[in-house]
């Protein structure tokens, strides 16, 4: 048999450059995920989410003197950033009335200062539960989930209770 040199092609030699210059190309960069809130923000949106409602609906409930003397201290010691002295003054609060919607939705967002998402998801549908739900402290329960939820890059989750959050909203009856 006759020994046949193979030609070499030009397209054979451009696509074999090209292989060698894929192989050195560097990988795709890993996406960057934004960075994640910090606590303070998570609450700081939460309670813009209850500020910013203008519904017609707004349970203010009949305090126990003792109930609210807690509360402030639990206000003054976030103010301070103490917030597990802050914690501790709402679940004493909690002891003497543990079923105040209110109180249980302040003790989600101390929760969320120290970093107890778990403690926090809990009490914020607690407080839902036992709750208007309508009006700004709604709001605030349900905001609490939707920044839980971004915070465990659960967009989908997060996008399922914002729509909560508008749900809560309960318009004036328009006067003329």
């Amino acid at each position: 048999m006759p020994n046949r040199a193979v030609r070499s092609s030009p397209m054979l030699a451009v696509a074999a450059v090209a292989a060698l210059l894929a192989a050195c190309s560097p990988p795709n960069p890993p996406r960057r995920e934004p960075p994640l809130p910090s606590n303070a923000q998570m609450v700081q949106s939460i309670r813009a989410a209850a500020a910013k409602d203008k519904s017609v609906i707004n349970v203010h409930p009949l305090r126990d003197p003792g109930v609210t003397s807690l509360r402030d201290m639990a206000a003054a010691d976030e103010q301070s950033g103490h917030y597990a002295r802050a914690a501790q003054s709402l679940d004493q609060a909690l002891k003497l009335s543990p079923d105040a919607p209110d109180l249980l939705q302040d003790r989600a967002e101390a929760a969320i200062y120290m970093g107890d998402y778990a403690k926090a998801e809990q009490l914020a549908r607690r407080s839902w539960s036992l709750g208007p739900k309508l009006g700004p402290l709604c709001e605030r329960n349900w905001q609490t989930i939707v920044e839980l939820d971004l915070h465990a890059r659960n967009a989908t989750a997060a996008a399922s209770a914002r729509k909560q959050v508008v749900a809560c909203h309960k318009a004036d009856i328009p006067r003329f």
